[in-house]
């Protein structure tokens, strides 16, 4: 992917370290591997804004994956012969930075989209060592694709989904590309959507907030504890604040 001459700008002036940050960027798209992706194309700006300052991406499109359906964590423990899931939730698992980027299929995300949804939903149980959620700490944003209406429907969904599990939800996280409605190219296509200053600038302020509050959650340490310990709150519990190690 090329950046534009603002993109790389922004690269070559920033004085942040971001080196040791790590990004899932999951492909929701209906398309087979060896099959050019739109939502491709396009959330190839972020991973390389991100790879420009250090950051390591992975790029998945999970149509690829045997992904069972359901809301476990390993659905081979429920009768299903195959799960992709389990690996791809330890790269999930390991970054700080989640984008989730989805084609428009009659005014909404993905099947894709929503079963990669469902899959991170059945790890909502999961805690890191402050009794927090284990997607606390992390941030999230959507990258939405089509020729139709619903970039704001999609994103709305999917970071609210998102920010229900426990990611941290930066401003202005989400960006797309529509074009005009009805039958027409798709982003990339012959250039279709490149060039356009609002997606390129929105796609941009996008990355670089996730950035940025990838940078500050993991200096802080993630978030204090105070109020939002689950462990508190459980049957027989007693949260003692005299108690050190359960004061934030």
């Amino acid at each position: 992917m090329t950046l534009n001459d603002k993109q790389e700008a922004l690269c070559a002036k920033v004085s942040a370290d971001f080196s040791d940050l790590s990004a899932v960027i999951l492909n929701c798209t209906l398309k087979r591997a060896d099959t050019p992706s739109h939502t491709g194309r396009l959330l190839s700006v972020p991973a390389e804004i991100m790879r420009r300052n250090g950051i390591a991406v992975e790029e998945i499109r999970p149509v690829t994956l045997p992904i069972a359906f359901g809301v476990q964590p390993d659905m081979r423990e429920h009768g299903w012969p195959q799960d992709a899931w389990p690996e791809l939730w330890e790269k999930i698992a390991a970054a700080q930075i989640l984008i989730v980027g989805t084609p428009i299929w009659l005014g909404e995300e993905s099947s894709v989209c929503r079963l990669m949804i469902e899959r991170l939903y059945g790890m909502s149980a999961l805690l890191n060592d402050k009794g927090q959620s284990s997607f606390y700490g992390k941030v999230g944003g959507a990258v939405i694709t089509g020729n139709e209406d619903g970039i704001k429907h999609c994103g709305m969904t999917i970071l609210y989904a998102l920010q229900h599990l426990g990611y941290t939800i930066p401003p202005q996280a989400d960006c797309g590309w529509i074009g005009e409605a009805g039958p027409g190219p798709s982003y990339g296509d012959n250039g279709a959507g490149i060039d356009n200053d609002f997606t390129q600038r929105n796609t941009t302020i996008m990355t670089w907030n996730l950035m940025h509050m990838a940078r500050m959650l993991k200096d802080a340490g993630g978030l204090r504890n105070h109020g939002n310990d689950r462990n508190a709150w459980a049957a027989g519990c007693r949260f003692d604040y005299e108690n050190p190690e359960h004061r934030a």
